[in-house]
């Protein structure tokens, strides 16, 4: 299990600034629910100085992507949109204290955030549209261009360090060969030489699990978490799994609760990191019960 700071924690459970920003002037939209992580940063930006006076933000996402988000937005209230613009994922990471090094593409997706919500005030094209054969990772959507700026950005080494900053190269490592491509390039700029075979190490996934044993441990978790939800009159309902996407039904208080997204975001973290394996959580209306009688 990844080992957290105090601060990541406090901004997970407690984050700022989360929200729609109604009176916004620019908006950045980073990321794919698809590929597990999305993020909207909401400015609202005072045109005579540039200054920032307020930001929110709304994800889709781990533990580690509603802390960074947060973070940031605490960060850049009160700078300019110049100074913001410096604010680097390195610098969202220590204002947390740290992140796990295999979370630390949420800070790159938030410095993206910024970026494109300052395009957008300042009504220009920011788009991390993929030209034609610049997709290097297919499975989380990332292109060249992104992983060459957080190569040199973060001064990485390795494929893994690649992964963990951005996710690519992080499913079905059919893209290793071409992130080694990158950053022979860019090592070979710095100076240095890069010695392949650094690509990562594929994370057991619970070995030798049969569908009823992985089935139990997501119940497991599910378990663990109910208690809390009891506490505030809720509930939740495991529904199906389908792959990598574990349907479940939210109940009592639970259900339209306004803090239903974020629950659902927090026991989708901690089913990740028992399942060792990107998955998905989806909320549905059906029950178990209902789906057993249909079928």
């Amino acid at each position: 299990m990844w080992d957290y700071s105090d601060k990541v924690k406090d901004h997970f459970f407690q984050p700022r600034n989360a929200g729609v920003l109604a009176d916004a002037n620019g908006v950045g939209d980073v990321g794919s629910i698809s590929c597990g992580d999305a993020l909207r940063l909401m400015l609202k930006v005072e045109p005579e100085s540039d200054i920032i006076l307020d930001a929110q933000f709304q994800t889709f996402g781990c533990g580690s992507a509603i802390a960074s988000s947060s973070a940031l937005t605490e960060m850049i209230r009160g700078l300019t949109l110049e100074e913001a613009l410096k604010v680097s994922n390195q610098d969202i990471a220590d204002y947390l204290d740290g992140l796990p090094p295999e979370k630390m593409h949420c800070s790159v997706m938030g410095r993206e955030a910024l970026q494109a919500a300052v395009a957008n005030y300042r009504g220009e094209v920011w788009s991390d549209d993929h030209e034609e054969g610049a997709l290097v990772c297919k499975c989380f959507a990332i292109d060249a261009v992104l992983i060459e700026d957080t190569i040199r950005s973060n001064h990485l080494c390795s494929v893994q360090d690649v992964t963990n900053y951005t996710k690519a190269g992080g499913g079905c490592s059919s893209c290793h060969e071409g992130i080694e491509d990158i950053l022979a390039r860019v090592m070979k700029d710095r100076g240095e030489t890069y010695k392949p075979g650094s690509a990562p190490k594929e994370e057991a996934s619970p070995a030798g699990l049969t569908n009823l044993q992985r089935i139990r441990r997501i119940e497991a978790v599910l378990e663990a978490v109910r208690p809390q939800l009891k506490r505030d009159g809720g509930d939740i309902e495991l529904v199906d799994v389908d792959g990598k996407t574990i349907y479940v039904n939210m109940t009592g208080a639970c259900a339209g609760c306004q803090m239903e997204a974020l629950t659902l975001q927090g026991i989708q973290q901690k089913l990740m990191e028992e399942l060792k394996e990107f998955i998905k959580i989806v909320p549905t209306k059906v029950s178990s019960l209902t789906r057993a009688m249909k079928g």
